[in-house]
């Protein structure tokens, strides 16, 4: 059996064909572009095969897996977008499951990543923060499908406006621009070439001056692994995982944030089941949330 597999992100969607072994047969992705529906409905049709029984779709969120809407902060024309319905008129006749792309992304890593563990927190570090768990090999959702997105736990009750409107999140702190702008107030003066401008640094910027020993970028990304820890160590008190995946753009940037992050988590875990937690930077790196997705259809479909 092979499912169709969606990951609908802020600036990107991608498609593939994965089947019930886990082995992926085709892959594309594009920019979602003026009209997202329109952009959808042609990578969907573009993947559409005589027979396709499953789609699972993991999406930006916020979002109501049992409305099926979805409403992605960095995709205004959709708000309260019945993602589910359209995909479902796109595949006739095919189950279609819905869930977050932090949740797709830990439900990949723990399906595919090989991490040998039956439960599993995944943190999805990029432009936003997200994340998902998997709690004794099941994927949690919670009543609205949000479960899970620990972008949005609060680490600093005095800290910045987040755009989720209350003060302190972890995406605040961790994500790419709440470090660029972080690091940006602090004194960074970023190297730019001619015609480029200071609003259009990025996190890659960001980590390139790191890894050459500049001050204020590292201690951005060890401000950042502080936070994380604080996220994660909670998590695991709450619900006892000892493994824990960082997938994302900014967590590309490797030695740079898991080295702290795991210096912070030997360093101030308490518990002897909360000093067992291990990070592991994703294995299946940008397919992560394809594989859940894929994972999803089938445990849906029963394949």
């Amino acid at each position: 059996m092979t499912v169709l597999a969606l990951d609908i992100g802020g600036t990107k969607f991608a498609a593939a064909h994965i089947t019930a072994g886990g082995t992926l047969l085709r892959r594309e992705e594009r920019p979602i572009g003026p009209a997202p529906a329109t952009t959808l409905s042609d990578l969907v049709a573009d993947f559409r095969t005589p027979g396709l029984r499953a789609v699972g779709i993991g999406s930006a969120g916020p979002l109501d897996v049992r409305a099926g809407t979805v409403s992605p902060i960095n995709i205004p024309a959709w708000r309260g977008f019945p993602l589910t319905d359209t995909v479902r008129r796109l595949v006739p006749g095919a189950d279609v499951a819905l869930a977050g792309d932090g949740q797709c992304m830990a439900l990949g890593e723990w399906w595919r990543g090989g991490h040998g563990a039956d439960s599993l927190l995944g943190i999805v570090v990029s432009t936003g923060v997200g994340g998902g768990l998997i709690l004794d090999g099941r994927l949690v959702l919670g009543g609205t499908g949000n479960a899970g997105h620990v972008g949005h736990v609060i680490v600093d009750r005095d800290g910045e406006p987040c755009s989720c409107g209350t003060n302190g999140c972890l995406e605040t702190i961790a994500s790419g621009p709440g470090m660029v702008r972080w690091a940006l107030s602090t004194g960074w003066t970023p190297a730019l070439d001619a015609g480029r401008r200071t609003d259009a640094v990025t996190a890659k910027d960001l980590a390139d001056d790191a890894r050459a020993g500049a001050r204020v970028p590292l201690a951005a990304f060890e401000r950042a692994a502080d936070a994380l820890a604080t996220v994660i160590l909670n998590t695991a008190a709450v619900v006892d995982l000892h493994h824990v995946v960082i997938g994302g753009g900014v967590a590309a940037a490797g030695p740079l944030l898991i080295d702290p992050l795991r210096e912070r988590l030997a360093k101030r875990a308490g518990m002897d089941f909360v000093r067992h937690v291990k990070v592991a930077p994703t294995s299946l790196e940008r397919d992560a949330g394809l594989y859940g997705a894929a994972a999803l259809a089938l445990q849906t479909s029963g394949g």
